[in-house]
């Protein structure tokens, strides 16, 4: 069994995640970092990232034009809705979403379900 260590870049890449507001792809976080001095690589900061989304540190989405985002986030099951506009991004509880998963799952005979819901929109701000 492999451990991964922590590295700086990882932290690095850990801390401009959670400074972000909303959504991000590995290029924008990139060039924050860079913009702030650090000499961390692109492919660096992509392998952080997915290391972050395996780990449960981070949620990852793919965004309507197929590019993959990534945002700092609870450990435990919950949903989005996310600004179309401006990436503003909610965290919701969505009970209604888990039974209706179990229920379609149950009656095509499958078990253990897993899903994820991510909601568009505008927020009032924009």
């Amino acid at each position: 069994m492999t451990v991964k260590r922590n590295t700086w870049q990882k932290d690095a890449v850990k801390h401009a995640l959670g400074e972000a507001t909303g959504f991000v792809s590995a290029q924008e976080l990139h060039l924050v970092l860079r913009n702030h001095g650090s000499t961390i690589g692109l492919a660096t900061v992509y392998r952080a990232l997915a290391d972050l989304a395996a780990n449960g540190e981070a949620d990852s989405l793919q965004s309507q034009e197929g590019e993959l985002l990534y945002r700092a986030c609870t450990t435990e099951h919950h949903h989005h809705l996310i600004c179309k506009n401006c990436g503003k991004t909610v965290e919701i509880e969505a009970h209604e979403v888990e039974a209706w998963a179990e229920k379609v799952a149950k009656q095509h005979g499958f078990r253990e379900p897993s899903h994820t819901v991510e909601i568009f929109g505008v927020c009032e701000d924009c």
